[in-house]
């Protein structure tokens, strides 16, 4: 009874570490040419969650727009795939990171825009409107 007890214990310690390793906790901060080579091969689904009427004075090619304020907020996240990771980014990274916050634990792998689009912009990184 006593070594049925040691293996169950020893069976935790393993497997709870190795389960925590597959769920990310934090989303991981790109610079804009880490994040630039996420839009370029399409890797991943880029995600603008500022709100509509920014998202029209100009965006990273390719991305969609869910507005992290919008209350329906979770349910657009929730219609996105899995299979690819979420690249976020809003104006200066403060409302992205806050998109990070709301997505952890759903199962997505989460990458967010350092300085958000004002900085992509200000390296000179192709957007349109």
């Amino acid at each position: 009874m006593k070594q049925i007890f040691i293996v169950f214990t020893l069976s935790l310690f393993f497997a709870v570490p190795g389960f925590a390793q597959s769920t990310p906790e934090t989303a991981k901060i790109l610079s804009s040419a880490e994040f630039k080579k996420m839009v370029d091969t399409k890797s991943a689904l880029i995600v603008d969650v500022r709100t509509v009427e920014e998202f029209s004075e100009g965006h990273i090619p390719g991305a969609i727009n869910i507005d992290v304020n919008n209350p329906a907020f979770l349910k657009e996240i929730k219609k996105l795939p899995k299979t690819k990771p979420l690249a976020l980014y809003c104006k200066s990274g403060r409302r992205s990171h806050q998109a990070a916050t709301k997505i952890t634990g759903m199962g997505y792998v989460i990458y967010e825009l350092n300085n958000g689009f004002k900085d992509w912009v200000q390296t000179g990184f192709p957007s349109i409107k």
